[in-house]
């Protein structure tokens, strides 16, 4: 049986060997190795045993057709889902005849180490074969941040024993079947046709859709046969005692030439070598967590969780374009490996302040995806672009038509993805190219889909908002909200004022939807069998006041200037003891609000929620793959809650408060060339610009630091609200 071991700042270790297929494929998911190109779940290093075989390259996809029992004009015909590519990881070694399994024999030590710092997966077995030959392995794994196409592995037994290696390269394996979870992914059966096959790589095609892949291999430091085959290429070694080699795949995909650009760059990293690799990866991560990394002290295991979630966010995204930065990145095949708005709501806003050289390709993916929106906007009678809620290439993919066709926020959530990284950066450029036509398409949408009432008020009708329990409503506020900004940015103000805020008189707050506050109640005394979705109609929860995640509470956040404090509090209030979690999203983003409103220990245990999330999970909860917006929302809940950052009209702001149990917090922002530092104690509140000059908010006062400036503040106590008042989440949450 294997357990996450303690803390370590920098490390993920792993002690013992998990034991049954949920506990391998959460373990697979954690010590997945990615660069936002190529992706290979930490499947161990022999075939079996295994939880979910996964080595994705991103857009790499299978066509599906979608059926429906009541089919409808404008429901999506066709689906992608990612599917399982020619897979480099396998090594099978045989000592004195015996194939190295370690559910036969004596495990003696298995240790996974995920280094956040090296960016490789180290491992360590001792075993002892059923013919009493002790074996020591050491296997290191990367997969490369500087080399969009390259993944390595370093492999070194030792044995008083002849031993054999078979290492292959190796397509259509089998897969696990699906779980009973409208989350996981189909299964795509032998979706790789080959094409062509030598000695040096595989080229092979998905059936339907026909997109192309070729995978190049090599081994290093130790003579040896290859054999090849349509679907294996296996490369054969033997030696005695102790043996390393080194073996290094290239993949291409989607492009011309591709098997001999694969070759080239296999032979390119080849020629480098895996020290060579494993140092440009160091050098990499060295210049990452120069600025992106967060310390909180006081709390090792929190500690360690926001670097690994960071660390993840930067393997889902480094790489990623002219590619999608997907729901789960490149660590399971979830969702069916779709991209959703999760990604600018929450992944890009974290890149764009630590690796913003990622954020532009990522919306200029977007901007490529725009004819499909289109498209999709007219078959929709709108106008403008409608972007896809779910999609792996562009078209809308979700057969859910509820959110697939409803949940037109997507749009505003890219144009805002846009207008913040442009506010960060100054990249004129990208506007020029592509971040001006997407907020002009967008506001177009809006222009044809807002319509006044005869007092002149504008409203946006039969939307879902970003709480799926809560479907086809009118105004929904976090889409008007939204909508507005877009519209603004589009040079429409007139339009933008217009649209309302829903309000309740009677309950002195503000509805997440027109009419939500007079909806039954749901009785949480009775019903709270989580998650909702897998134990309730969907009938059942939209006529009730149920909330999946955050919905007016991220408004809140996102549009924080249009609402006063007291407003803020009571919302936070009410909606708290609505919203019962069932995503992922909902935890960071209520971390914020209640950092904001004073709840500082409710917003630590939400920040820990997040944080924690895949890390310690059991079962199930992470094993298609890691809930990459989850990985983003511990950074948002430090950085934006206990932080109090706010970028609204360009500006930054910052209102800190020290999380609870922690003696220091420090983050530090990329700003336009420059890098400002942010330290929290519990005496003073420090900003230092490096290399150039900051202008920001500190409570609400203009502060400019200039570059190597130190500008200190006294902090503004902000003592915890008691017990009694904070307001509680439903029973069961």
């Amino acid at each position: 049986m294997s357990e996450i071991a303690p803390a370590e700042p920098w490390a993920v270790r792993e002690s013992g060997l998990p034991a049954g297929a949920a506990a391998l494929r959460q373990a697979e998911s954690v010590f997945a190795l990615a660069n936002g190109h190529v992706g290979l779940r930490g499947n161990l290093d022999e075939p079996h045993p295994g939880g979910m075989p996964g080595t994705y390259l991103n857009s790499l996809f299978e066509v599906r057709e979608l059926s429906y029992p009541e089919a409808g004009y404008a429901f999506p015909e066709r689906t992608e889902t990612i599917v399982n590519a020619p897979n480099a990881k396998p090594i099978v070694t045989t000592v004195d005849g015996a194939r190295l399994d370690l559910r036969t024999g004596t495990l003696r030590r298995h240790e996974r180490v995920l280094d956040l710092r090296r960016g490789t997966l180290t491992r360590e077995v001792e075993w002892t074969s059923p013919g009493g030959v002790r074996v020591w392995l050491r296997s290191v794994r990367l997969v490369s941040l500087t080399r969009p196409s390259i993944a390595a592995i370093r492999y070194t037994v030792r044995a008083a024993a002849e031993l054999r290696f078979d290492s292959d390269l190796v397509v259509n394996e089998e897969l696990p079947a699906p779980r009973d979870d409208p989350r996981a992914s189909a299964v795509v059966e032998q979706p790789l046709v080959s094409v062509s096959y030598d000695p040096d790589a595989l080229v092979h095609r998905t059936r339907h859709s026909d997109r192309r892949v070729a995978a190049a291999v090599t081994h290093l430091g130790r003579p040896g046969s290859v054999r090849a085959e349509p679907d294996r290429l296996r490369w054969t070694t033997t030696g005695r005692d102790e043996v390393t080699f080194e073996k290094i795949v290239a993949y291409r995909w989607n492009e011309d030439d591709l098997r001999d650009q694969a070759v080239a760059d296999r032979d390119a990293a080849a020629a480098a070598g895996f020290a060579v690799l494993a140092d440009e990866q160091c050098a990499y991560l060295a210049d990452f967590w120069a600025t992106a990394d967060v310390e909180v002290d006081g709390d090792p295991e929190l500690q360690q969780a926001v670097r690994f979630g960071l660390f993840h966010v930067l393997q889902a995204g480094a790489q990623a374009g002219p590619h999608p930065i997907a729901a789960k990145g490149l660590t399971g095949n979830g969702y069916d490996g779709h991209t959703l708005w999760d990604t600018e709501i929450y992944v890009l806003p974290v890149l764009t302040y630590t690796h913003p050289g990622c954020v532009g390709p990522a919306l200029r993916w977007r901007h490529s995806t725009l004819d499909a929106a289109r498209a999709r906007a007219a078959e929709l009678d709108l106008a403008g672009a409608a972007f896809p809620w779910r999609t792996i290439s562009g078209p809308e993919c979700s057969g859910y038509w509820p959110a697939g066709t409803a949940a037109l926020h997507v749009n505003a959530d890219i144009a805002e993805a846009v207008r913040r990284y442009h506010a960060a950066t100054g990249d004129d450029e990208f506007m020029r190219e592509a971040g001006d036509e997407i907020i002009a398409e967008t506001a177009r949408l809006w222009e044809k889909v807002v319509y006044l009432d005869d007092e002149g008020d504008a409203h946006i009708a039969g939307v879902t908002g970003p709480d799926e329990y809560s479907a086809l409503m009118d105004d929904n506020l976090y889409t008007n909200l939204m909508a507005a900004r877009n519209l603004r940015l589009a040079g429409r103000s007139d339009l933008a004022d217009r649209l309302v805020k829903p309000y309740s008189e009677k309950g002195g707050v503000h509805e997440q939807a027109y009419g939500f506050t007079r909806l039954q109640e749901w009785d949480f005394a009775e019903d709270h069998d989580f998650p909702l979705m897998l134990h309730q109609p969907y009938l059942n929860l939209y006529r009730k006041q149920v909330v999946k995640q955050a919905d007016l509470v991220l408004a809140m956040l996102t549009a924080a200037d249009q609402f006063t404090a007291a407003e803020k509090e009571r919302n936070f209030a009410y909606y708290e003891a609505r919203t019962v979690r069932d995503s992922s999203l909902s935890a960071p983003i209520q971390a914020v609000l209640a950092a904001e409103t004073g709840h500082l220990s409710r917003a630590y245990d939400y920040l820990a929620e997040a944080a924690l999330l895949d890390l310690r999970a059991g079962g199930e909860a992470s094993g298609d793959g890691l809930h990459i917006a989850a990985c983003a929302g511990a950074w948002i809940a430090l950085v934006m809650g206990f932080g109090g950052l706010r970028d609204h009209d360009g500006e930054l702001a910052f209102t800190p408060r020290l999380p609870p149990r922690s003696t220091r917090l420090r983050f530090s922002l990329r700003r336009r060339g420059g890098c400002l530092r942010v330290t929290i104690t519990e005496n003073r509140v420090t900003y230092q610009a490096h290399d150039a000059e900051v202008t920001f908010r500190h409570n609400g006062q203009e502060v400019t630091a200039a570059a190597g400036e130190t500008v200190v503040f006294d902090p503004e106590p902000v003592a915890d609200r008691p017990a009694p008042p904070t307001p509680r989440p439903p029973a069961g949450r």
